[in-house]
């Protein structure tokens, strides 16, 4: 018992330094932009090319885990991931800093893919909701503490020093997982004869996939445009960007209690059904809501409720020998949706004007997320098929 809660404590660690990279960018663009004497198309593209490798690596980093192990894939990764933040702390060119966030980038795709898998493997016959949203809780935490940490590293140490920072927080999470992880008894052994998925269970995962790639695409309408519409309507730029955060928070508090929730109660699908109607109706009324906060607040809630929950029904639809690769599909859907949905969100403010228009555009995404989590219920609910 203790032995998996301290090998989810280690994935917890070494997932957050992940964020905790992503995050770093965005949390010191002003310093990017002076400093390399780039506008904000360059910094977006800095920041969107963390994302950009999982489209095309997911499935290939699927079946590396299946063939080579998942703790060396992991370990692979956190090494590429250190190496892309030496990259950039060690760099003045703004060519290497894009080179070194894509090899970061790449390392990261392994950590999401294999890191979900070690979490099914030792969680797998019990608490898995509450694995998963601890779990998926580092992304959240780590994003949060690099908000408030690396500007403060930046302003008394200079860009470059909080870089060093980041890379050196990635150092340690590799150092956690060579030292500590272990494959439980019963994990698929690393072998070349992993399968993909196939019938109900390709099925299954396409559309855990493309449901939780949804889920987090309505989310990033929030986090993308939410400071913008604030400013929008009258908030000064730091206020309304120190408001938008407060939704991490209260992704982190609701998703830990969803995830103990859903298997204290066993109605996981009940949980996400509230979770999606409230996160619905908050978003399509945040862009005319005179309390913001209380609306973000809402956001957060019904987005971190269901969090694990999504995460268990993929991993529920796999067998141990399929678990590899059927993750990299999950995986690359996930990448597929969540980059494509920003960059249509900004089309839709080009052709309609005003950032309002997101906010209806993350509502039905919402509801899109349910239909297809509801369809992959109802498909596993079928006579001989097992019950997530």
């Amino acid at each position: 018992m203790r032995t998996r809660w301290r090998i989810l404590a280690c994935l917890f660690a070494a997932r957050m330094s992940m964020a905790y990279q992503f995050a770093a960018v965005g949390a010191v663009a002003p310093l990017f932009e002076t400093g390399f004497g780039v506008g904000t198309t360059e910094l977006g593209l800095l920041i969107g090319l963390y994302f950009l490798p999982g489209v095309l690596i997911a499935m290939p980093g699927g079946a590396l885990g299946a063939r080579i192990g998942a703790k060396r894939a992991v370990v692979a990764g956190l090494g590429l991931m250190l190496a892309g933040g030496v990259i950039m702390a060690a760099s003045a060119g703004w060519t290497p800093q894009l080179v070194g966030r894509v090899i970061a980038g790449v390392g990261g795709v392994l950590l999401n893919v294999m890191m979900t898998k070690m979490v099914a493997d030792w969680f797998a016959e019990r608490e898995l909701s509450t694995a998963m949203a601890l779990f998926v809780n580092s992304w959240p935490a780590g994003i949060a503490v690099a908000l408030l940490t690396v500007p403060i590293i930046a302003e008394t140490g200079g860009l470059s020093a909080s870089l060093w920072v980041v890379a050196a927080f990635t150092g340690l999470g590799l150092a956690l997982v060579a030292a500590i992880y272990t494959d439980p008894a019963g994990a698929a052994a690393p072998s070349s004869a992993q399968s993909m998925p196939r019938g109900s269970a390709l099925v299954a995962i396409v559309l855990a996939g493309t449901a939780w790639g949804l889920f987090n695409a309505a989310l990033g309408m929030v986090f993308g445009f939410g400071p913008a519409n604030l400013v929008e309507r009258g908030y000064p730029l730091t206020e309304a960007s120190a408001l938008v955060s407060i939704v991490l928070w209260a992704i982190i508090a609701a998703g830990i209690f969803g995830g103990i929730l859903a298997d204290a109660t066993g109605r996981p699908f009940t949980i996400l059904t509230v979770g999606n109607v409230v996160m619905f109706g908050s978003i399509l009324m945040f862009p005319t809501t005179g309390s913001p906060l209380l609306m973000l607040i809402a956001i957060g809630f019904a987005t971190g409720l269901p969090s694990g929950i999504y995460m268990a029904f993929a991993a529920r639809s796999l067998a141990p020998k399929t678990r590899a690769l059927g993750m990299g599909l999950f995986f690359t859907l996930y990448y597929v949706i969540f980059a494509g949905a920003p960059w249509l969100g900004g089309a839709l403010i080009d052709r309609f004007g005003g950032t309002g228009v997101t906010f209806t555009f993350g509502a039905i995404l919402v509801v899109l997320a349910f239909l297809a989590s509801l369809s992959h219920q109802m498909m596993l609910r079928e006579p001989g098929k097992p019950k997530p």
